[in-house]
């Protein structure tokens, strides 16, 4: 696919996937969802991190309302069911960790995008805004999932009912997201973060992601099962027989994501 409204590159190891409508504060259209779900599903056979950002001033503002979602609430349900829901599985199915780093406002479907990832740094001047009731709609691309699991009912109650916005400080302290840097040094420091996880072991990370996600709709034995199959998967790595080499060696490991 030939992308025209984002941008994709790699490096190491780290594919970072740019969303590149800043004259639209990256709203998202329809040939903006196809892409971003092609562009995450092609990074998986040759990244090892994948990073989503935004060009300009926002992350991602949202609905682009301009974009076919005025008309009757089918058009909306077959819009979030065909467009936003692969998007949305291809970052939680995407077998090596996913970085939301927040440049700016994420608002709307933006916010629950980049809450949809792995892990989420924001820089301190960002924004989470669940505005959907603000023009007669409720939260959606997993927002009503993801934000009682991560702030607790009566925060994910209050941030949906009041579309209040939310500072990156805010959501750091809420446990919304990871953490939140200041402006200066937050591309720096995403870069960084990315780095660290391309270079680690990767059967690892993806296993890690598989069990936390899973973790809430299994009761303690199911879990315990899956813990065990998934760390036998890890322990027939080469990562794993490098880690204890590195550690017998009192060296760094030099993972290879195998």
């Amino acid at each position: 696919m030939q992308y025209q409204t984002i941008l994709v590159s790699e490096a190491g190891g780290v594919v970072v996937i740019t969303l590149n409508r800043p004259e639209v504060m990256n709203a998202l259209n329809t040939r903006m969802r196809a892409e971003l779900t092609h562009a995450l599903r092609a990074a998986s056979p040759v990244a090892q991190v994948v990073v989503l950002t935004g060009a300009g001033r926002a992350f991602c503002s949202g609905q682009d309302l301009s974009d076919g979602m005025t008309g009757a609430p089918l058009d909306i349900e077959r819009t979030l069911r065909e467009e936003y829901e692969p998007m949305v599985r291809a970052i939680h199915d995407c077998p090596v960790p996913v970085i939301s780093a927040v440049n700016g406002v994420a608002a709307g479907a933006g916010a629950n995008l980049a809450l949809a990832a792995d892990v989420v740094i924001a820089s301190e001047s960002a924004a989470f805004v669940q505005a959907f009731t603000r023009i007669g709609l409720m939260p959606d691309a997993g927002g009503t999932h993801v934000l009682p699991r991560t702030i607790g009912m009566a925060r994910a109650m209050g941030a949906s009912l009041f579309a209040d916005k939310i500072s990156a400080r805010q959501a750091e302290s809420w446990g919304m997201i990871w953490e939140a840097v200041a402006d200066d040094g937050f591309e720096a420091l995403w870069r960084t973060r990315a780095a660290h996880l391309a270079n680690g072991p990767t059967v690892a990370y993806g296993a890690v992601k598989r069990a936390l996600r899973a973790s809430f709709g299994n009761d303690l034995d199911a879990q315990l099962a899956l813990e065990a199959k998934l760390q036998g998967e890890c322990g027939g790595s080469s990562d794993f027989r490098e880690g204890v080499g590195a550690f017998l060696d009192k060296r760094p490991p030099r993972f290879t994501g195998h």
